[in-house]
């Protein structure tokens, strides 16, 4: 984090970002083992529907970008989402969300790391998971420890090397389906050669979730926002990324489902992996797996990335000890702020590595269950922040129907069911906390009123005799 988490007269962050920077950034921090890896659950549950699913869940995620974008343009503000949440509904929320992306985030990178060591066990099949787990820990920490410019070369990087190996396994279908290839089993175009809703409604219902496990990271984009040379721009970054994943995804998968049977896919293996493994190519599966573990890692940086930041400002606006928003060394590191998150990444590793082998599935569920109710939040929270038309609030519910389709889907299979449960149980943690922290609250602000009308008492000018 370093200079990430610093700030400026002002309380903003330095502006060195352009539109196109924060679009990159955005790219890297969210393709990641949510499409590359999750889209295969999506495909077993909703055969070729998973394809509307993305569809849905790009309006779902454009529409949740779309109003926290014209929150930052109109007031940045370095909390991003939590801020806005706590200019609408006040301090409760605020601290409630704030705090519920932080347990999110850790989630996802406690399974990002244990979906990080099984592939990199592809290549080192004797060395235990846990070492793997260390050092992409470590790896990560050291990658926030460097500051901005570090982490924004280094995502800049990831990012056209996952969209690259996209591209390389479009061409590499293309000739395939082009017969040019031997091997391959080739299923045809989903609604022409075979049923588009094998698994009917209920399929592309549960299905929901995993499409938008695969958008989850434009609230990484809310809080590197504020980093923009203007602001008003970041509309127009997120419409760009968010149109560029659609492409990437639908087509990416649309072509896969062309080239086998949407049974035939795995749910502990890449579609793509899968794909293109009845063609005999032997360099595939090691091109992918270098592709899984580059994307796991990116995805795992910006979490670091954003709950430390995330970390920091509640420590400055007393939702946090003070301790964390303490800066250390010449680059103004916030050390503390880091430990915390360091140490909730072991706690999340160790689970993830000693908990039965479903562990990836729950743990994924629940953390993306729980970033899509920051999603909803912030679409309630810019129902009170911004001025909307009649269009702004159609399309601000139909985000908050898709976001609870989504959610109530996880209902419908077994594969999500734990997760959700275990989502509402930090809710329960997190709403337990702060109807406790509410009488303390009440007194801080009673303090706080005192203190101002004393100084104003104090510099009250005495009428003339």
């Amino acid at each position: 984090m370093s200079r990430a988490a610093s700030q400026e007269s002002g309380g903003k962050k330095e502006a060195t970002l352009k539109w196109w920077q924060l679009s990159l950034l955005g790219v890297a921090s969210t393709i990641g083992t949510g499409f590359f890896l999750g889209s295969g659950l999506g495909i077993k549950l909703g055969g070729p529907a998973i394809l509307i699913s993305f569809l849905l869940a790009a309006i779902g995620t454009f529409i949740v970008y779309d109003v926290l974008a014209r929150m930052t343009a109109e007031d940045p503000q370095e909390g991003s989402f939590r801020t806005y949440a706590k200019k609408a509904h006040g301090r409760w929320a605020g601290f409630s969300t704030g705090w519920m992306y932080w347990c999110a985030e850790v989630l996802i990178m406690g399974s990002q790391m244990t979906a990080l060591s099984i592939f990199s066990r592809f290549w080192f099949p004797s060395v235990p998971m846990w070492i793997f787990a260390a050092g992409y820990a470590v790896l990560g920490l050291l990658v926030i420890w460097i500051g901005n410019k570090g982490f924004d070369r280094l995502e800049n990087i990831l990012a056209v090397l996952k969209v690259a190996a996209i591209l390389m396994f479009l061409i590499i279908a293309f000739i395939a389906l082009m017969g040019w290839i031997k091997g391959g089993i080739q299923a045809g175009v989903p609604g022409i050669s075979y049923s588009f809703f094998p698994t009917g409604a209920l399929g592309l219902w549960s299905s929901l979730i995993f499409a938008f496990y695969a958008f989850g990271g434009i609230e990484v984009m809310g809080v590197m926002a504020i980093r923009l040379k203007d602001p008003k721009d970041a509309p127009k970054a997120g419409r760009v990324m968010i149109l560029l994943l659609v492409v990437i995804y639908v087509l990416s998968l649309g072509v896969a489902l062309t080239m086998l049977p949407w049974d035939k896919f795995s749910t502990t293996e890449s579609p793509f992996i899968v794909a293109l493994k009845t063609y005999h190519l032997p360099f595939v599966p090691h091109v992918f797996n270098a592709v899984l573990i580059i994307a796991g890692f990116s995805t795992m940086a910006a979490s670091l990335y954003a709950t430390t930041t995330m970390l920091v400002t509640l420590s400055e606006d007393h939702d946090a000890p003070k301790l964390f928003s303490k800066k250390m060394f010449k680059r103004k590191t916030p050390m503390y702020a880091l430990g915390l998150t360091a140490a909730g990444l072991i706690v999340s590793i160790v689970l993830s590595l000693l908990m039965p082998g479903k562990i990836y599935e729950y743990l994924t569920t629940a953390a993306g269950l729980m970033l899509l109710y920051n999603w909803f939040f912030i679409l309630i929270s810019a129902g009170r922040n911004l001025e909307l038309s009649v269009w702004g609030q159609i399309k601000r519910f139909t985000g908050m129907i898709i976001i609870l389709l989504a959610v109530s889907g996880t209902l419908f299979h077994k594969t999500s069911r734990p997760g959700f449960w275990i989502s509402l149980g930090f809710i329960v943690i997190i709403t337990a906390v702060v109807l406790m922290m509410q009488s303390k609250w009440r007194k801080s602000d009673k303090e706080e009123e005192s203190e101002d009308i004393a100084k104003r008492s104090k510099y009250r000018v005495k009428p003339a005799k």
